[in-house]
């Protein structure tokens, strides 16, 4: 069916973890609200994508999922109940027939037999829902996290709209549009049934500084010409705070240098990701001596236009 998170991802039903990783980034990644602006559809996508990853990501879920005991929205599935026309018309029921005689067909009835019977029909309230504790809704939010918070994890409070809070941990590494799920803390549940989930979606603003791309993270540093023709130590901003980084000698603009697992942390299974530094050369104030040698300088055959 169109909810089954199986089939929203595209995947078998025996996935295993990572297969469910991979199959939401790449989703999750072409439906972007941000590469689709206006359009309700694609938004739509997302959520569902979201709520889909949230499900299967959660081994307990996934299994109460997989067993029937909850739907594709995390919802607690209504047990089945026989109603007394199926019961009545069946091989059990054929004492209560035309021509039977009711009276004398229940004369054989013991206690058992009659509360099977009676208990489909008044063990729902009006309305056909069933009596008994049933599970609370889930509700869903948005949280909106700063790019350095949702790299490092952080705890953020979010404000429900009848005034209660909920203090969320946001955990190293989370992406854009994935969807947490704090149990027990959507609506009550009826009749001492358990409380639903809140489902909290990640909303990561961008960072002037810094752009993602999968585990590794890019940036761009502005060097002087003397750094990139002789080579200095420089501090580089991460996510984490600055680090020390060597330019080698002769550095031009547009050179990619990579300090290893200064990307995102590692997460369970995996390894940290990587800062990619694209230096970019800038001049900066230029005096009498350096004009001097420049006007003298003879460029190397194919540099700047040099024959």
């Amino acid at each position: 069916m169109a909810d089954d998170p199986y089939e929203i991802l595209g995947l078998p039903r025996d996935a295993d973890k990572e297969a469910i990783r991979k199959a939401y980034r790449r989703l999750a990644k072409d439906s972007h609200p941000d590469l689709h602006p206006g359009d309700d559809a694609a938004e739509e996508r997302f959520k569902r994508l979201g709520l889909a990853n949230a499900l299967l990501s959660d081994p307990e879920q996934r299994a109460r999922y997989d067993r029937g005991e909850i739907d594709a929205s995390g919802q607690e599935r209504a047990p089945p109940r026989s109603a007394y026309r199926e019961y009545a018309q069946g091989p059990q029921g054929r004492r209560y027939q035309a021509g039977s005689g009711f009276g004398a067909g229940s004369a054989g009835l013991d206690e058992d037999e009659l509360g099977d019977i009676f208990g489909d029909l008044f063990g729902r309230g009006r309305g056909g829902e069933p009596r008994g504790p049933r599970r609370g809704e889930d509700r869903s939010y948005s949280l909106g996290v700063a790019f350095v918070d949702a790299v490092n994890g952080a705890t953020r409070r979010i404000t429900l709209p009848g005034g209660a809070v909920l203090d969320v941990k946001v955990p190293a590494g989370i992406e854009n549009g994935q969807v947490l799920r704090l149990r027990g803390k959507g609506e009550p549940g009826r009749e001492n049934g358990p409380a639903g989930d809140a489902l909290i979606r990640i909303e990561v603003a961008p960072d002037p500084r810094f752009v993602r791309e999968g585990d590794d993270i890019r940036t761009e540093l502005a060097v002087t010409l003397k750094q990139a023709v002789l080579g200095a130590s420089v501090q580089v901003p991460t996510p984490a705070g600055p680090v020390s980084m060597t330019v080698p000698p002769g550095s031009d603009t547009g050179r990619v240098l990579r300090l290893r697992g200064r990307g995102v942390p590692a997460r369970a299974g995996g390894e940290a990701g990587n800062l990619l530094v694209a230096l970019r050369v800038a001049i900066g104030p230029v005096d009498d001596a350096l004009r001097a040698f420049l006007r003298d300088w003879t460029p190397p055959p194919g540099v700047g236009g040099a024959a």
